[in-house]
């Protein structure tokens, strides 16, 4: 006999509880922290992950999948996230004189940009707000995949336009990728030495733009346009 609906969804949800303060958690140990049987563990967890909500990595270990993710995006509310946003974008396009964008992750397996500063150049990227882009070959996919670098951005080539660069880190409170800050410039105009720079930039921006309101932003004392600061 089914186990009654409302029942199920509790167990469902203690789960993902479980597997999102963790972190990560092994079908054993999910089993052993929700006091449920491995079996029922097992069947939650796998419908868990065909809905998005946990994923399974290379190990076997089970993690808080992209959905979770989104959901945590749109309670802090986009309206709000784009206006905390919206001071780094305008910080970004100062400092670089490039085109800035704010980006999350959408339930379809694409990023979506809510919110972008346009550049200063008058060739630049122009406004791409309320797209999507793949997650997979873009500099925005890598980092809200949690593919950034140890140096904390990503800089791609070519991905979704030709001719473009994309340089990009995670926006990532409490250490779960919500957001990623961006920069988009014309490939001619960029060495990998101003690259690594501007993503330097960008991913302080980033790592500041969730703190608490009193902390205010990473101080920056480099102008990457090559003005005086």
């Amino acid at each position: 006999m089914a186990e009654p609906s409302t029942r199920t969804v509790e167990r469902a949800l203690v789960l993902l509880g479980a597997v999102c303060d963790a972190g990560s958690l092994t079908l054993a140990d999910a089993a052993r922290e929700t006091d449920l049987s491995a079996s029922t563990a097992l069947r939650l967890l796998r419908t868990l992950e065909g809905t998005g909500f946990v994923r399974r990595d290379a190990l076997g270990t089970y993690r808080p999948g992209l959905r979770v993710v989104q959901l945590g995006a749109q309670a802090l509310g986009h309206e709000s996230l784009v206006s905390l946003a919206e001071p780094a974008l305008e910080r970004l396009v100062e400092r670089t004189g490039e085109s800035s964008y704010l980006s999350v992750p959408s339930h379809d397996g694409e990023g979506v940009y809510l919110a972008m500063r346009e550049g200063t150049h008058s060739v630049r990227h122009a406004s791409w707000v309320g797209r999507s882009i793949p997650l997979e070959g873009t500099a925005v996919g890598a980092v809200l995949t949690g593919g950034h670098q140890g140096d904390g951005f990503v800089v791609v080539r070519n991905g979704v336009e030709t001719d473009v660069t994309a340089i990009a880190a995670p926006v990532s409170p409490g250490g779960r990728v919500v957001a990623a800050l961006s920069v988009v410039v014309p490939s001619y105009r960029i060495t990998e030495a101003e690259a690594r720079r501007i993503g330097a930039l960008v991913a302080r921006e980033a790592a500041a733009l969730l703190m608490e309101p009193d902390t205010g932003a990473v101080p920056l004392t480099e102008d990457l346009t090559g003005e005086p600061a």
